[in-house]
């Protein structure tokens, strides 16, 4: 598979190219950043001096023009851009017969209407909207594997939804009970830019977005149940940790809760059901999600919680999950040796 990424310059995209220099499938061909970025012409080692040596691509511009002439050369692009660059573009580069992977939020949400809501544009591709794959690599592997389109999840439904849908598959939460999110995210979730609102010497553990959170309506759309999501900022730099809540009917039991993971997770080996609560630390520059529950029978009160690598699994990681689903291979193949390995 020959690749480019669009969206070079980001912590996300660094963490893609690194995934990409060492998977023996995939050729990465071309690093594009936007038209009037900083950082084009430089090389990508330039901009990240830990990967000279490895990648040492210059940083194109994007432009219709260069689209034209580079995508006959390409299998795939990975978009790791604002979210209205990838809905404005993917149906050229599908066009071209060019597969996107859309780190981006321009595709998770089904509905057009809350696009101006959550992401403050006017999606204008309906049907490319239809025809998006949401591309949680555990669960959508078939349709990943069909679609031309993947929009690859957020970081904070990752998490989530690894943690609920086991049990909202499975009918087993209580339909109208109340689930209730909380998230803790590092810094790097707000992306490279500089802010002051990211500073470290203004960070302090603090939630935010209340109520409003545009991952709110992800995690409730592929969940298949309603939630309220509680982001929090901490000041770390990376990883993501959420602790779920909620009332399952009256009459399950907790072997039933044991049964619905393991039966979901036995044969996925970036997910893994551990003994006690899950620490950031423990997943911090892996592709693995650590998952624990707690089940309180009298009162049917779950409560789950999972820890991510916000960069790793909450993006780039999951994105070559979702190319190697596409090549025909294991969704881990070439992840796992390179987390061991510490190199990404």
């Amino acid at each position: 598979m020959k690749v480019a990424v669009i969206g070079a310059s980001g912590y996300v995209g660094a963490e893609l190219i690194a995934l990409l220099c060492g998977h023996d499938k995939i050729s990465l061909n071309h690093l594009v950043v936007s038209e009037h970025s900083s950082s084009a012409e430089k090389t990508f080692s330039e901009l990240h001096p830990k990967y000279a040596g490895i990648c040492d691509l210059p940083l194109t511009p994007f432009s219709a023009q260069w689209l034209a002439q580079a995508a006959g050369d390409l299998d795939a692009v990975f978009f790791a851009t604002p979210h209205e660059f990838s809905a404005t573009w993917a149906q050229a580069f599908i066009e071209y017969g060019v597969k996107v992977f859309d780190l981006s939020g321009g595709f998770r949400l089904k509905k057009l209407e809350d696009y101006p809501t959550y992401y403050e544009f006017e999606h204008q591709y309906s049907e490319l909207l239809d025809q998006a794959v949401y591309g949680l690599a555990e669960w959508q592997a078939e349709e990943i594997k069909q679609t031309n389109l993947v929009a690859v999840p957020g970081c904070y439904p990752t998490a989530s939804l690894l943690s609920l849908k086991p049990i909202t598959h499975h009918q087993l939460h209580k339909m109208d009970g109340l689930i209730v999110v909380n998230g803790v995210s590092g810094v790097s979730g707000a992306g490279r830019k500089a802010s002051l609102a990211t500073s470290f010497n203004e960070v302090s553990l603090t939630p935010y977005n209340i109520l409003q959170h545009r991952h709110q309506p992800e995690i409730s759309q592929e969940a298949g149940a309603s939630v309220i999501f509680n982001p929090h900022l901490a000041p770390y730099k990376r990883g993501l940790l959420v602790t779920i809540t909620l009332q399952l009917k009256a009459d399950v039991t907790e072997a039933q809760v044991k049964q619905a993971y393991l039966t979901t997770y036995q044969d996925k080996p970036l997910v893994r059901l551990v003994d006690t609560w899950p620490k950031v630390d423990n997943v911090a520059h892996t592709p693995f999600a650590d998952v624990h529950w707690k089940y309180e029978q009298d009162q049917q009160v779950l409560v789950v919680s999972c820890a991510i690598d916000n960069l790793l699994k909450g993006a780039a990681s999951q994105a070559i999950q979702c190319a190697n689903i596409s090549l025909g291979l294991a969704s881990d193949y070439g992840l796992i040796n390179t987390a061991l390995r510490g190199s990404c």
